[in-house]
């Protein structure tokens, strides 16, 4: 049990509240503590009869058993693996960046999720941070299973497919993609490759909730032209970055 402790308190700390809530909550449905009925996200009982808390049960639960354990398991995994990979290292030593990815991310999927009835959001959250790690890592070869081998990028892709063989739909996957291809375009693509408005920043409510531990933010790929410009001027070097290697906010 220490093992399973210490194994436990090494996991990024927004992480692993995640995590235990992730295997809380269904514990509780399936040991009949609370009914499940009580952790879906639906759309009447939300919004007519004010069961605010649905939204953000409906994002740790999922009905487990013995048809539906192996994908749940499956996805818990996914969250563990690369949301601890992210929070460690893109987001290493900013917590309140990371937190405010998944209060995007989230809030994103709950309104998908009640325009589209959508009653579970564990595995659309998961997804989309897999998207930004694949992403912010493409270049960089994955193993998946039987050994095979490909870039990040198309990881979210392969899962989506994989999924869909052990669970037969991929409309979670798909809006977890697609809503973390906004987060990541609305972040970095958009101000720091096109030299676009920045739509997104974190509040200062988060940064005196969880302060940094690194200042600054990284950017990567090719700088907008008035940047190239003013380094240029400036004798700098303003190159292009490899995505594939990674970057973590706050590096220069």
């Amino acid at each position: 049990m220490s093992d399973i402790g210490d194994w436990f308190r090494s996991i990024p700390a927004i992480t692993r509240y995640w995590f235990a809530a992730t295997v809380a909550v269904p514990l509780v449905g399936k040991l009949g503590l609370i009914s499940p009925a009580y952790f879906f996200l639906w759309p009447e009982a939300f919004l007519y009869r004010f069961q605010v808390w649905r939204p953000i049960t409906a994002t740790f639960y999922f009905p487990v058993g013995p048809g539906t354990g192996f994908l749940y398991l499956v996805n818990l995994y996914f969250l563990y693996q690369y949301s601890t990979r992210l929070e460690t290292g893109a987001f290493d030593g900013r917590p309140a960046d990371y937190l405010f990815m998944l209060l995007f991310n989230w809030i994103c999927i709950v309104i998908t999720g009640l325009a589209m009835d959508m009653q579970l959001l564990m595995i659309p959250l998961i997804m989309s941070v897999l998207y930004v790690w694949a992403q912010l890592n493409r270049d960089m070869i994955v193993s998946f299973w039987f050994g095979t081998r490909f870039k990040a990028c198309y990881l979210p892709w392969v899962i989506l497919g994989f999924n869909y063989i052990i669970g037969g739909s991929v409309i979670n996957e798909l809006i977890g993609n697609l809503v973390g291809h906004l987060y990541f375009f609305l972040m970095f693509r958009y101000p720091m490759d096109l030299g676009g408005r920045n739509f997104l920043s974190t509040p200062q409510f988060l940064y005196r909730w969880l302060p940094s531990r690194r200042g600054g933010v990284s950017g990567f790929g090719v700088p907008p032209a008035s940047m190239r410009r003013a380094a240029d001027q400036n004798g700098g070097g303003g190159g292009r970055h490899n995505w594939g290697q990674g970057f973590r906010l706050g590096d220069q």
